[in-house]
């Protein structure tokens, strides 16, 4: 302590290591407060609310004070902090918004990053922003990095003159247990049946880790033999504040008890009485996929740094126990800290973040891990798409309110949509609603409903949450003035891009504004209905999505109060089984078509844009793809390949389909119908889209035919991702001392060497190899199959030939 206390007074930045137990959370923060080591106020960054409250009780105790005093804390929704706080205990969404208000972080000495091998995208964000205070505005703001597990050779590059001090604790020792599964063994079976074990065979209480609410039910359900003194707890971040002290205080006398968690209590939090761990080795993963926009929950093994944490559960208190069901070396393959959160999230929040922070990219501020560009970028259309950056993506007005509610981007959006009174006086229930989700209720009026009624199972908490987002609106917030027609229509001011249409004739099967699928159990009553808007769907293991909170929408709702999110188009297709054109205007929400009308006979003009909407509908396929053609497209894709460093146009099929405009309308000038676009000789048309010079160095480059000695011309075969190849008769490559090259010498030709009858001999693309080894083998074959044809014992030297030996000799 005395070290680390110097350190703090000397250096700007601190990084501490220290084992599970050591006093990380509690005894550095009093010692600093008691012992007035900085002037300023102490800011504490915890990335849970259970252990920010936790910690911040427990400080206040040990000063004999009530909590708001020298210690307060603060929490999405909750404050207990005065004038007189030195100490403040504050979530990851906190601290930001403290930058964001205040980039000097006025009257702050130090921050102090609590549990940062958890790497939150948050907490990654405060502490880009911290660096960046550092070096331009406050030299004397001190910034301390505590974990028990931290990757220390990347946040020594990140922070390179930071003072590094490391502490093993005095946690008492564990005994581990490995108790691997059998292939296709079902864990929660086997964590029942460890739990009745340890339960009659070990004394203390048990701290039980499983991967999600669900297991944690379903494991509760099978404890129905435990003992009368033996009491079940759950624990995760969806039960409110009792119910999660409930799972955390120490046992009544003569009672034990099991606590079932997530992976919410591996640091920061004491479970008192807790002896034993038992590890199921597994935890539940968010990772957003940038293609749909949608989060998917995955199962996966811990890294090797959570396993370490969760063992140190067992030894707080008294010597412990840690049973792992995996081996000793499956742990040891896994990494030792689990990816960043900045790296598989939906980074819509961090885009903002910046915008708001005047930073336009990631890179101009420092990173332990560099957010995802392709990841980045869909984060900012969405905020343009959501009216909160411009298409300079910067701030809107929108934006700039929304950036002082301090809520999700999505929820910012509802709540700044509108100034309407009736609007103003239901977003905040609403969007309280939306941040805490009832379990097992899809239909989000039920929640609205409940709300209203009093009855909703968070309704304490929603009520005050509502009223401090009202406040930020200055409005009046009441369950009466809530307006419960206007719920779907601000659902889908927040969720754009998930209004959903009933797939035709398919109960529960939805297409989303977004081009996606989803789906919704059949018996719920949404299942049939023809618009929703989804406010949750996870992308489930099997690559569907399941709808899991989501509102019926009416479009009259649409027009009336978001008449932006209808686009007016004019489509034009050809119907191949008619053989006519259509023409019709489409009102559209994103690709959901949800009005049509027919549009008078086009012109003439029309019928190019219908003829390209038809391929892009049906696919390159409907062309008339000659072998000419289809070998230019391969030698185009070959030689971007292979000669990267020319300007080659984009040729995937998506980018063909993608670019007709480009390359295949100027062709369509006086075509009037499938059977004439279809005789249209496609390699002239692929020649002109290489245009000057590509379209003659091509032929130069890559070219058609292969030359022989002999004097005839063979054709090389080209396939994207494969070699060249060119098959000849052996006898005419007699002579060729070394493999043909072609792409500027850069390219190898595979000569596939074929007898007098055409059939394969061998492949190659070392001829001078082959002539010196292999060839014996294939000569003395040769001459007994065919001996009127030549077979020279030096085939590098002999002439090359189409004819036989009596016709050389004669």
């Amino acid at each position: 302590m005395p070290d680390l206390l110097s350190a703090i007074k000397t250096h700007s930045q601190v990084i501490l290591k220290a084992a599970p137990g050591a006093g990380k959370s509690t005894h550095l923060p009093l010692k600093l407060l008691t012992e007035n080591v900085v002037n300023g106020k102490i800011i504490v960054l915890e990335p849970r609310r259970l252990a920010a409250r936790n910690i911040a009780y427990y400080l206040a105790q040990q000063l004999g004070e009530s909590i708001g005093q020298r210690v307060g804390y603060r929490v999405r929704g909750e404050s207990r902090v005065s004038v007189n706080t030195q100490l403040e205990i504050v979530t990851e969404g906190i601290l930001t918004r403290m930058i964001q208000m205040d980039p000097e972080l006025t009257g702050i000495s130090l921050v102090m990053f609590d549990e940062f091998h958890e790497r939150s995208i948050h907490a990654d964000t405060a502490l880009a922003f911290s660096l960046e205070i550092q070096d331009v505005l406050r030299e004397d703001l001190k910034l301390v990095i505590m974990s028990a597990t931290i990757d220390l050779d990347d946040i020594k590059v990140l922070m390179p003159n930071a003072k590094y001090i490391e502490s093993q604790g005095r946690s008492f020792p564990v005994e581990y247990r490995y108790h691997p599964l059998r292939p296709n063994q079902g864990y929660e079976q086997v964590v029942v049946a460890q739990i009745h074990s340890l339960i009659g065979k070990e004394t203390g209480s048990l701290l039980v880790f499983l991967p999600g609410m669900s297991a944690i039910k379903r494991v509760a359900e099978g404890l129905t033999s435990l003992p009368s003194n033996v009491d079940v707890f759950p624990l995760h971040g969806q039960l409110g504040f009792r119910q999660q002290q409930a799972a955390i205080q120490a046992p009544t006398k003569g009672q034990r008890k099991v606590v079932l968690s997530t992976n919410i209590a591996e640091t920061s939090l004491t479970i008192e009485g807790i002896r034993i761990v038992l590890d199921s080795g597994l935890q539940r993963t968010a990772r957003f996929d940038v293609k749909n926009g949608v989060t998917k929950l995955e199962q996966v093994r811990i890294a090797q740094s959570s396993a370490e944490q969760r063992a140190g559960r067992a030894g707080r208190l008294e010597p412990g126990i840690c049973i792992r069901l995996y081996s000793e070396s499956s742990l040891n393959q896994q990494p030792y800290v689990p990816p960043a959160e900045i790296l598989s999230s939906d980074l819509s929040s961090l885009a903002i973040e910046l915008a708001q922070w005047g930073a336009s990219e990631p890179s101009e501020l420092k990173w332990l891990d560099i957010p995802p560009q392709a990841s980045f970028l869909q984060s900012k259309r969405l905020l343009v798409n959501l009216g909160l950056l411009d298409d300079k993506h910067q701030l809107t007005s929108r934006g700039k309110a929304a950036c002082d509610l301090g809520v999700e981007p999505r929820i910012a959006a509802m709540l700044t949509h509108s100034n309407s009174p009736a609007w103003l006086s239901t977003a905040p229930a609403v969007a309280a609603l939306l941040e805490s989700p009832e379990r097992s209720t899809v239909n989000f009026t039920h929640s609205v409903d409940s709300f209203k009624r009093g009855k909703h199972s968070q309704q304490k908490m929603v009520h005050q949450r509502g009223m401090a987002l009202a406040r930020k609106l200055n409005v009046a917030f009441s369950t009466e003035s809530i307006e419960e027609s206007l719920v779907a229509v601000m659902l889908a001011t927040a969720f754009p891009d998930r209004v959903a249409q009933l797939r035709s004739g398919k109960v529960g099967k939805f297409l989303l504004a977004n081009g996606h699928g989803a789906e919704l159990n059949d018996e719920e009553k949404l299942s049939i209905s023809e618009y929703l808007v989804i406010a949750d769907l996870i992308r489930t293991q099997s690559g569907s999505s399941r709808i899991f909170l989501a509102v019926e929408l009416e479009l009259l709702s649409v027009k009336k109060w978001f008449p932006g999110l209808l686009k007016n188009n004019d489509y034009l297709d050809w119907d191949d089984e008619k053989g006519r054109l259509i023409a019709e205007s489409q009102q559209c929400i994103g690709r959901l078509v949800v009005e049509r009308a027919p549009l008078p006979t086009p012109p003439p003009e029309k019928m190019t844009q219908a003829l390209l909407n038809y391929v892009r509908r049906k696919g390159l396929a409907v062309l008339d793809w000659s072998d000419n053609s289809t070998q230019l497209l391969e030698r185009i894709r070959c030689a971007a390949d292979w000669l990267p460093e020319q300007p080659w146009p984009e040729t995937s099929d998506a980018q063909l389909l993608k670019n007709l405009e480009h390359w295949l309308e100027p062709y369509l000038i006086g075509v009037n119908s499938l059977q004439a676009m279809k005789k249209i000789d496609l390699e002239p048309v692929l020649m002109s889209y290489l245009s000057w010079p590509l379209n003659k160095n091509i032929d130069q480059w890559l070219p058609v035919y292969y030359l022989l000695p002999t004097g005839t011309k063979k054709k090389i075969r080209y396939k994207q991702g494969y070699e060249p190849i060119l098959s000849v008769r052996m006898q005419e490559m007699f002579g060729q001392q070394a493999s043909p090259k072609i792409a500027q010498g850069r390219k190898k030709l595979l000569v596939e060497l074929l007898s007098p009858a055409q059939r394969p001999l061998q492949i190659t693309s070392d001829l001078a190899s082959f002539w010196a080894s292999a060839y014996k083998e294939v000569q003395k074959e040769m001459k007994g199959r065919y001996p009127k044809h030549v077979w020279p014992d030096d085939p590098a030297n002999h002439v090359a030939t189409t004819k036989t030996k009596r016709q050389l000799n004669s």
